[in-house]
Formats: C-alpha cells, structure tokens, sequence
C-alpha cells in the first residue's frame, strides 16, 4: 500500500473564526485520534492555523484519499462539522449523512505537495503496529511535529523556488535519509507566496535542527535566496540564526496523532529489517513432480 500526505486548506470566514477554531478543536482531538486508530491507515495527523483566514489539516497516511476521507466522515463528523461552522462556504451538513459531499468538497480545497519524504516508504500503518506488537517493542522516544513557513519575496521567486524543489526532490530525499530522525516531510506552496516545510522527527529539538542543517541545509540556502528577511547562509554556520528564524517562522500545532507513538526512525528500520531477513530464512517449500 502506497504512502501519501495530503494538505488540506479550510477557508475561514474571519479573523474570530481563526481564534474560535483553534479553541473548538483541542477537546475534539481526542475523537479524531480514536476515528484514525479505528482507520488505521493514518500515520500521523495534525491541524494547525496558518493565517486569519487558513486552517490546514495535515496527514500522512496510507492508500488514496477518498477512502480516507470517507472513514473520517463517519468516524469523525462531529470534528468537521464544528471546524465547518467558522468556514466560507461549507458542505451541506451533517458530515456524516452526507460523506460523498464532504470528500468532493475536501478534494476540491487540497493543496499538492511539492515532495512527500517517508523514512520507511515500504511499512504501512498496520505493517509497523504488527512488527512492534511482535516484537514487544513499545519505544520510548518523543515525535514532534514542526511546521515551519517560508515567505518567499514575489510571484516570479515563488515559481522559481516551487520548481527548484521539484527539481531537487531526490537530493531531498537523500539528505534527510542522511539526518536519519525525520519520519515524513513535505514541501507544500501555500496562500500569498508562501512555502510550508512540514515534518515529523524524532526529538530533541536541539540536536535536529543541528543535524538537519547539516545535511539538508544547503537545500534551505537555496530558498532563502528567494525568502523574506532570511537567516545568515549558509544556515550550518549560522545555527543559532536558523532555529531563532524557525521559531518565528513555525506555527504550533493543534493536536497531534500518532498512530505507533514513541517509535523512532531506526526502531522502524530495525523492525522492517528483522521482518525481511525472517522472510528471507523461511525454507522454500519443494514442489515434487510425481
């Protein structure tokens, strides 16, 4: 089963609205979490308000989209229903009376990402809970979220920096193979010139900036090229500079879903290993001709 991410834009109908929601949906995350475990094809899913007039859904999961959108209408109407009461021209209610119509509208409000990285490409949702439940293995380590914007100065900069990354996909992936905590990340073009970088990694804080610039960082002095008020590059000499940047530049997220919570990268690369060399060692069966 293929992994993907998908963005999701809700248009707000006001600056109260954008306060409104983000307070709504805390106590409904909880419902959200339970409707993905009962999925279980979402890997990780937060929500986080990118402007006075943007919410944005952020999931990384397995399979198409359409299915995912229909389990979380009836799963997770409630949760949609109130975000939909503080946005511009809504669906026809409730969620989960009318799933069709909810997918149709959510397609339509998508936002493609430029790249989608995966650490473990290969490992579904239920491949990675069944290898750690196997194993006894529960982790033990912190998996945050960060969501971090990048104003880029003007249209023309904006399409020259979408096609840079496009082009650079590979390089990409690459180098955060090399920081080796990231478990997914995108590039996403946002609203008014903007560029979203959103990941999930394995904590601390401290030591994945420093190995992120490291080993992706001369893709980031690329796009500050083109950025508003950028860091110092390069951004490895400049480490302070880059969090201090990403700081103002992050937005917080709300909620935060994880469907194998406390697994690291390497504890997954470890459980895809062992699961691939016991497949390997199984004798082959022969087949006797009479």
């Amino acid at each position: 089963m293929s992994q993907n991410h998908f963005t999701l834009r809700f248009p707000l109908v006001s600056p109260a609205d954008a306060a409104q929601v983000a307070e709504r949906l805390l106590p409904l995350m909880p419902a959200l979490s339970q409707a993905a475990d009962e999925l279980g094809t979402i890997h990780y899913a937060r929500f986080t308000v990118l402007s006075d007039k943007t919410l944005l859904f952020l999931v990384d999961h397995d399979g198409g989209f359409d299915g995912i959108m229909s389990g979380l209408a009836s799963l997770a109407g409630p949760v949609f229903d109130a975000i939909f009461e503080h946005v511009s021209d809504p669906p026809g209610g409730p969620v989960a009376d009318r799933p069709r119509a909810f997918v149709d509208w959510t397609a339509k409000h998508l936002l493609r990402p430029l790249n989608v990285y995966s650490a473990y490409p290969s490992a579904s949702v239920k491949d990675i809970k069944s290898l750690a439940a196997a194993a006894h293995v529960r982790g033990g380590k912190a998996l945050l979220p960060f969501l971090v914007i990048l104003p880029i100065r003007s249209d023309v900069s904006f399409l020259v920096v979408r096609l840079l990354l496009r082009l650079a996909a590979r390089k990409i992936t690459r180098d955060l193979d090399t920081v080796g905590t990231p478990h997914f990340a995108q590039f996403v073009p946002l609203e008014n010139n903007q560029i979203g970088f959103f990941t999930v990694y394995d904590g601390d804080f401290d030591r994945y900036i420093a190995d992120f610039t490291k080993n992706i960082g001369q893709v980031f002095d690329l796009i500050f090229k083109f950025t508003k008020d950028p860091p110092p590059s390069p951004c490895r000499k400049h480490l302070q500079a880059f969090i201090d940047f990403a700081a103002v530049a992050s937005r917080t997220p709300i909620g935060f879903y994880q469907a194998y919570s406390g697994l690291t990268v390497q504890d997954i690369h470890a459980l895809v290993a062992d699961a691939a060399r016991r497949n390997r060692a199984r004798p082959k069966m022969a087949i006797v001709t009479p």
